[in-house]
C-alpha cells in the first residue's frame, strides 16, 4: 500500500516557495532605477542585452516575460552577516543597498550596461530570508549563481589580493579590485566554452 503524505501547509518548505512566489509575482523593474527603500529580503536579476552568450537567456526574457533569473541573491540585515542570525534586527537599508553594490559592478563591467538588467525584490521577515533565496536558486539555477562565480564578490582588501580573479571578473574585466588579484589559472575562452555549453543543455 502506498504512502501518501498530508499536505502540511506550514511545512518550511511550502512556507518557503510562498516567499518565492510573491518574488515572482512582483513587477521587474530596472536595477538602475530602484528608488531607496528600507528592509532586508531577497532579489533576483534578470538580463536582457545583447552580450552574445547570453542570448539563451535572453530569449527567455523577452516581451516581458522575465522567466530565467541570472542571479539570484539575498540581503541581510549587517549582524546577521558577523554571524548573528539577524532575527529581529534593524535592517535598514540593506536589501537596497546590496541592489546598489551590484549596479555598480555592471557599471564597471567593460562588456555590460547598466540598461540591460532589471530586477524583482521582495522585502521579507527575516525568517525566512535564507529558505527563499535558496529556493529559488535551487529553482532556476542561475548562471551567475552556479556556473561564473564572483559577481557578489567585493574587494578583498589588501593582503588578499593573491587569491584567484573570479570567473566573473574574467568574463566581464572592469572592477578594479578584480584587477589587482592574481590571475585565474582558466582562460577567458575555456570559461566561455564552459558558459555557452552549460546554456546549451539547460535551455535546449
Amino acid at each position: 500500500m502506498n504512502e501518501i503524505e498530508p499536505y502540511n501547509p506550514l511545512d518550511k518548505r511550502h512556507l518557503g516557495e510562498s516567499v518565492a512566489d510573491a518574488l515572482l509575482r512582483s513587477a521587474p523593474e530596472r536595477i538602475g532605477k530602484i528608488q531607496k527603500f528600507r528592509g532586508a529580503g531577497i532579489y533576483a536579476i534578470y538580463y536582457v542585452g545583447n552580450f552574445e552568450l547570453y542570448s539563451p537567456i535572453v530569449i527567455r526574457n523577452r516581451k516581458n516575460r522575465f522567466d530565467c533569473p541570472i542571479y539570484v541573491g539575498k540581503a541581510v540585515p549587517a549582524g546577521a552577516r558577523k554571524g548573528d542570525f539577524g532575527l529581529g534586527l534593524d535592517p535598514g537599508t540593506a536589501l537596497f543597498n546590496r541592489l546598489n553594490e551590484h549596479g555598480k559592478s555592471i557599471e564597471q563591467a567593460d562588456d555590460l550596461a547598466l540598461d540591460d538588467f532589471f530586477c524583482r525584490y521582495l522585502v521579507v521577515d527575516d525568517i525566512w530570508i535564507p529558505l527563499g533565496e535558496s529556493l529559488l536558486i535551487s529553482k532556476f539555477q542561475p548562471l551567475w549563481n552556479n556556473w561564473v562565480d564572483g559577481f557578489g564578490n567585493h574587494d578583498p582588501g589588501r593582503g588578499r589580493y593573491n587569491q584567484e580573479r573570479s570567473r566573473w571578473d574574467v568574463l566581464h574585466p572592469g572592477r578594479p579590485f578584480a584587477a589587482k588579484c592574481a590571475d585565474r589559472k582558466e582562460s577567458l575562452e575555456q570559461i566561455r566554452a564552459d558558459v555557452r555549453a552549460r546554456l546549451r543543455d539547460a535551455h535546449d
